[in-house]
């Protein structure tokens, strides 16, 4: 991409951004401040329970159940996905269980998982983790099974272990399949932070969406829910980035 073009696409995305935040300070002055708040004010409270502590004390309860989640699902999805796409007989067995759980509404598992867990930090966990999981499993099976069967026949021809097999030929070709289902699962894990936060015992930033909405603090609410927007695309850019960086080959703009 040349030099020109990105910094035109730069300065789209800094315009777009702008009209955005034009858009939502204008939209709050046609409506009642107790359904929606102007962004000067909504930044205005981010600052102010950024000042008082509040935010960072829920934002590192939020954070360390999400990335604990998040990273249970990675650790057990991209591996998992590629002993199924190499086990025929596994994935034909697990393949109708895994759609099914993918297609399954993780809010309404919540309850059950309550009746058996209880409350606690184990719980939360447990529903991030089924949140996201399951993105980075099925994405990444498609992408094992996508691997063209000559290069395991050359791999095969020069003797390859099982183990060099998976080094060599899996591993980097799955590899990008398995980055977009971490980019679907980083956003897909957020919902789950959330959901976890709201039904299970209240905390972070879940919490302080709770309060600001049983309080008719709709900028506290909104700067609750800013802090996890931007989390989230912070994120996604950062599994965009190293995907680019070890896949280089599928040309990502």
């Amino acid at each position: 991409m040349g030099s020109e073009t990105r910094w035109a696409r730069h300065l789209t995305v800094i315009v777009s951004l702008l009209a955005g935040a034009a858009v939502w300070e204008i939209a709050a002055y046609f409506t009642t401040r107790a359904f929606w708040a102007p962004l000067s004010e909504t930044v205005g409270s981010l600052a102010e329970s950024a000042r008082s502590g509040v935010l960072m004390r829920q934002a590192m309860s939020s954070f360390q159940l999400y990335l604990t989640g998040l990273g249970l699902a990675i650790l057990a999805g991209a591996p998992f996905g590629l002993l199924l796409a190499r086990v025929r007989v596994l994935r034909v067995a697990l393949e109708n269980y895994i759609m099914m759980l993918y297609a399954t509404p993780m809010v309404a598992l919540i309850p059950f998982i309550l009746s058996m867990m209880g409350f606690g930090f184990a719980p939360k966990v447990l529903v991030v983790f089924l949140f996201a999981v399951f993105p980075i499993l099925y994405n990444t099976i498609e992408g094992a099974r996508s691997i063209r069967p000559e290069l395991v026949e050359v791999a095969h021809a020069f003797r390859s272990s099982e183990w060099q097999l998976w080094r060599d030929v899996m591993i980097p070709y799955t590899l990008p399949f398995a980055m977009t289902g971490i980019r679907q699962a980083i956003a897909r894990g957020l919902v789950g932070m959330v959901a976890a936060e709201f039904f299970l015992s209240p905390s972070g930033l879940g919490q302080m969406i709770m309060m600001g909405s049983q309080n008719f603090d709709t900028a506290g609410l909104l700067a609750a829910i800013l802090l996890i927007v931007v989390l989230g695309v912070c994120l996604m850019d950062l599994g965009r980035y190293l995907e680019r960086r070890f896949a280089p080959w599928r040309g990502y703009e």
